[in-house]
């Protein structure tokens, strides 16, 4: 499964725990993608540690899950957006501004909506989560 593909994976996996009230969860495939998309989630407190299982395949993220998500989803198509649209994404994908953020791939790495805006950098978004 390539990179992209696992991505709506890990984010419904980590909605439907979430759901359940589950401590952690699984996250199968692991990628570089998926662990980037994760430290973004870390940073803005939505999620706990999180560490690698390296099982011979293709390995496995173990997720501490803290139960503050209370949506979070892979946007697809992955829309090319700028740092001047972000507000027009917000309203699009999230409930109201300033609550949750957009997973942005850019130039420098993997970041929310709030700091790619701040560095005046665009790129494709990822997912949301709030």
């Amino acid at each position: 499964m390539p990179a992209l593909a696992a991505i709506p994976n890990l984010f419904s996996t980590i909605y439907n725990n979430e759901l359940r009230n589950k401590k952690e969860c699984l996250i199968i495939p692991a990628s570089m993608l998926a662990q980037e998309i994760l430290r973004v989630m870390q940073k803005g407190k939505y999620i706990g540690e999180f560490e690698y299982i390296d099982d011979g395949l293709r390995g496995k993220l173990r997720v501490q899950l803290l139960g503050r998500i209370t949506k979070c989803g892979a946007i697809t198509p992955r829309y090319p957006v700028r740092s001047a649209e972000y507000y027009m994404w917000e309203r699009r994908f999230l409930p109201a501004v300033n609550v949750g953020m957009l997973i942005v791939s850019t130039s420098k790495g993997v970041m929310s909506h709030n700091d790619a805006s701040r560095e005046g950098l665009g790129g494709r978004l990822l997912g949301y989560v709030y």
